[in-house]
């Protein structure tokens, strides 16, 4: 396959058609600083954009690095086809109407399959995406405007929605953008190829992902390691969190996952910080640029106001960043540049005894970032005037005093503005000259912060990869609970001594055989206790069949009655087409929807990381012994969640969920209360 460099970096390019988007494309190649031949093709026109035009590529005066193809999508397959036989190293397909649009039109997807055929080892970028801006070396293969300007290293940015891109080009808030690339329809070259190539470039130097749906787990997988390995750090902006984005299934599981669990789980697990935001995405990629990545979530913060300080405060402790409290060093430090009438804190609220004095802003900075707090970041916030209105001498300094504590101490220094108009652009460039981070917009800024933290810089072990979905070759059925019980078991699960029951005298026999108390269920019923196909504690044979008798069921599970319970969990698993299979624990019972504590990570996953996602559940304490309450078994809870992960991989061409609700925790083990399997043959 040809190097995506030479793509990207062409010196020579050619536009085939002749359409105002072929024009555009010529204009703002020329625009953008090419400075190397632009060779436009059309049968019947002499001039496009400004440039002579050929009337075919066999009059093309040489063989081109890069081309846009902005024809038909039946002529669009042609000229692939033809430029791959002369040698290009690749090209841009515009046109839609491929794969995309199979609901639409039925040859959709066999037409994007000749494209791919027809572009053998050439390049395609596409279809059904506007291309590439390349600020670097003055290249716009992009049949519109974009608000890039030319830069000597920056981030790069990738997406499936060229609006958004061109959107993100539009921002005034510094950020250098180095390179921004539309992928399409991914048909041949995927986004994990593009970013590849682009970091790989030594002047890029962070990487943004706007994703709208990962097509291959193991490339993307490729892609984490390999900026691991550069140590350049991704952020990625993902769609499809929203109830209307996901797919309800038979379980609790299913509707409490989705694909937006699968995601942030993947994510996680390759390094790879994830934003709400396309605001967040610009913030974050702006101290990934400067930083390469923080080493943690502790800050620091300076203001002249203590409602900014109260802001700081508040909004921090939203975005999960951290306020240590100040050493003795810092303190000794702020006395001494405060002077005694100022309340020493962090966040520090330093009035505006020392505003002007260049000298006194300095020292109040280098002493609350004292290197010795070990601080990811230290923050100072300021709001400029409006430059239209008014002359902001004294501001500066407050930059320039910033600029001095990250030399003095090391640390890694932002602006922090209150609204995101408070750093103008004009200052937000000087600053990155400066390499200062100017941070627009308290809330985006903290919340960059702490996903600056989750996008590491250097090389990391590389997980282990995920588990993949097979294809299966039947329909999925859900297993009686009884069934599923004895899968589980037969992996390790601890499940209740039962028995099944045609009808009422037969369940009251089999209560009596297994010991009271008993729990009676309904029999191939997916939520017995919304159905009232579940009553526990029965004491007694005739309760059994009284309970029998009044269940919409036909059939019957009697099982032992499990006591003694310090918690009740759910454990789950989904079948995620996009990011594997998705393991989820949180609080369960009847309140599992309800509540809605639930933490996820991928098949396969450590028992650190099992151990992980139960610390982090907010009602962790409920099995380390709350308030005096005994403590579950947590290994047995983990080698549960072991078991079932097995399960999993074993049956990885046919599994499609499994839940566990509740998983009963007790002090000595964790028994398997109820299960459901759905799970082809």
């Amino acid at each position: 396959m040809s190097p995506l460099s030479r793509f990207f970096s062409p010196q020579a390019i050619t536009v085939i058609g002749g359409g105002a988007w072929c024009e555009a494309v010529v204009r703002q190649c020329r625009a953008t600083g090419f400075t190397g031949p632009i060779w436009p093709v059309h049968p019947t026109r002499s001039e496009i954009g400004g440039e002579p035009a050929y009337p075919d590529l066999a009059s093309l005066p040489g063989v081109p690095d890069a081309a846009f193809i902005g024809v038909n999508r039946a002529l669009t397959v042609w000229m692939v086809a033809t430029l791959s036989e002369m040698g290009c190293g690749g090209a841009v397909c515009f046109a839609a109407g491929f794969s995309e649009a199979v609901s639409e039109l039925a040859d959709g997807e066999d037409l994007q399959a000749e494209l791919v055929a027809a572009a053998g080892e050439m390049r395609v970028l596409g279809p059904n995406c506007y291309g590439i801006v390349n600020a670097l070396d003055g290249v716009a293969l992009w049949p519109d405007r974009h608000g890039t300007s030319p830069v000597e290293t920056g981030v790069a940015v990738i997406g499936q929605s060229s609006n958004v891109l061109i959107n993100l080009t539009m921002q005034r808030r510094g950020l250098p953008l180095a390179a921004v690339v539309a992928a399409g329809n991914q048909a041949q070259t995927s986004m994990s190829d593009l970013g590849i190539a682009l970091l790989e470039d030594s002047r890029i130097t962070a990487l943004g992902l706007h994703i709208e749906g990962i097509s291959d787990l193991r490339a993307f997988e490729a892609l984490a390691a390999r900026a691991a390995e550069l140590g350049k750090p991704i952020v990625a902006l993902r769609v499809g969190s929203s109830e209307q984005a996901q797919a309800a299934a038979v379980s609790h599981t299913a509707s409490l996952t989705g694909s937006d669990a699968g995601a942030r789980a993947l994510l996680r697990r390759l390094g790879i910080a994830q934003v709400d935001t396309p605001s967040e995405l610009v913030e974050t990629l702006k101290i990934l640029h400067v930083t390469g990545g923080l080493r943690s979530a502790r800050i620091a913060s300076a203001s002249c106001s203590g409602g900014e300080a109260s802001l700081m405060a508040d909004m921090g402790a939203r975005a999960g960043v951290t306020y240590p409290a100040l050493t003795d060093t810092q303190i000794t430090g702020l006395r001494t540049a405060l002077g005694p009438k100022v309340a020493l804190a962090n966040p520090l609220d330093y009035n505006t005894y020392i505003w002007g004095d260049e000298d006194a802003l300095t020292a109040t900075f280098t002493a609350l970032c004292d290197p010795g707090a070990a601080l990811g970041l230290g923050c100072v916030v300021v709001d400029y005037p409006r430059d239209d209105r008014f002359d902001a001498p004294d501001y500066e300094q407050v930059l320039r005093a910033v600029a001095k504590t990250r030399d003095a101490t090391g640390t890694p220094m932002a602006v922090v503005s209150l609204l995101a108009e408070g750093v103008p652009e004009a200052l937000a460039q000087r600053a990155l000259g400066m390499g200062i981070v100017p941070l627009c917009g308290m809330g985006d800024a903290l919340t960059a912060i702490r996903a600056a933290v989750a996008a590491p810089s250097g090389a990391s072990a590389r997980p282990e990869p995920v588990t993949l979905p097979l294809n299966g070759h039947g329909a999925a059925r859900v297993f009686s609970e009884a069934e599923a019980k004895t899968l589980l078991q037969r992996f390790g699960v601890r499940v209740p001594g039962s028995g099944r029951a045609g009808e009422a005298g037969q369940a009251a026999e089999t209560a009596t055989q297994i010991g009271f108390p008993v729990v009676l269920k309904g029999d191939a019923i997916a939520h017995k206790t919304e159905a009232g196909a579940v009553v526990l504690n029965l004491a007694s044979a005739q309760q059994v069949s009284e309970a029998a008798d009044a269940m919409p069921a036909t059939s019957f599970l009697v099982e032992e009655m499990i006591t003694d319970t310090v918690a009740e969990l759910i454990l789950g698993v989904t079948r995620d087409p996009a990011h594997g299979f998705v393991l989820t624990l949180g609080l369960g019972g009847i309140l599992t929807e309800l509540i809605r504590d639930t933490a996820s990570v991928l098949i396969p996953a450590s028992r650190e990381e099992i151990r992980a996602a139960l610390d982090s559940l907010r009602t962790a304490p409920l099995l380390t012994g709350y308030r005096g309450r005994p403590g579950a078994d947590i290994d047995a809870v983990i080698e549960t969640a072991m078991a079932v992960q097995t399960l999993v991989q074993d049956h990885a061409g046919a599994l499609h969920e499994i839940e566990i609700n509740p998983l009963i925790c007790r002090a000595t083990d964790a028994v398997a209360a109820d299960a459901l399997i759905r799970m082809e043959e």
